[in-house]
Formats: C-alpha cells, sequence, structure tokens
C-alpha cells in the first residue's frame, strides 16, 4: 500500500507511517463486526487488536489528526490510500 504522491506536502507529511502489520489489522478490524472476529481471522488475539489499534489512533494523534472512532479510522485509512471505497 502506497501513499498518494500527488497530495500536498503539508498533509503528506501528517500521513502517519503504518507497519504493514497494522495495515493488515486495521484492515482486518474493518472487514468484520468485531475485534474478536478480527483477531480470529489473523490468529491472533484480541488484545493483539486492541493494542495494533490504540498505537495507530496514537500515530494519527500525533500528527494531528485524530482518529477516535472505527468511521474515522476508515475515513483516514482511505485519505492516506492504506484502502479505497472499492476495496468495501
Amino acid at each position: 500500500m502506497s501513499v498518494d504522491s500527488s497530495l500536498s506536502p503539508s498533509l503528506a507529511t501528517r500521513i502517519p507511517v503504518l507497519s504493514a502489520r497494522e495495515v493488515e489489522v486495521l484492515l482486518a478490524w474493518f472487514a468484520f463486526d468485531s475485534k474478536e472476529e478480527a483477531a480470529a481471522s489473523l490468529y491472533i488475539s484480541q488484545t493483539t487488536v486492541n493494542t495494533h489499534v490504540t498505537r495507530i489512533r496514537a500515530k494519527y494523534t500525533l500528527v494531528g489528526r485524530s482518529a477516535r472512532t472505527k468511521s474515522q479510522l476508515l475515513a483516514r485509512a482511505i485519505q492516506d490510500g492504506y484502502t479505497s471505497l472499492d476495496d468495501w
């Protein structure tokens, strides 16, 4: 997953760098109704999903783009090129 290089420099510098695993966990969580289901699909614990989501939220907060809800995180992931509406 690459970040859109056509973004303005100010926005591009405000995109948190997520690890491949963080993106994988985030997208799995978006695909399921619960963190428990996402965890089962990835063969990890719900606690691990919680940890990844907490770290992702912290990264967005650090760049001044907090995302407190699942919907806000999905919007940020779409804005930042980690996923697209066509994927859903």
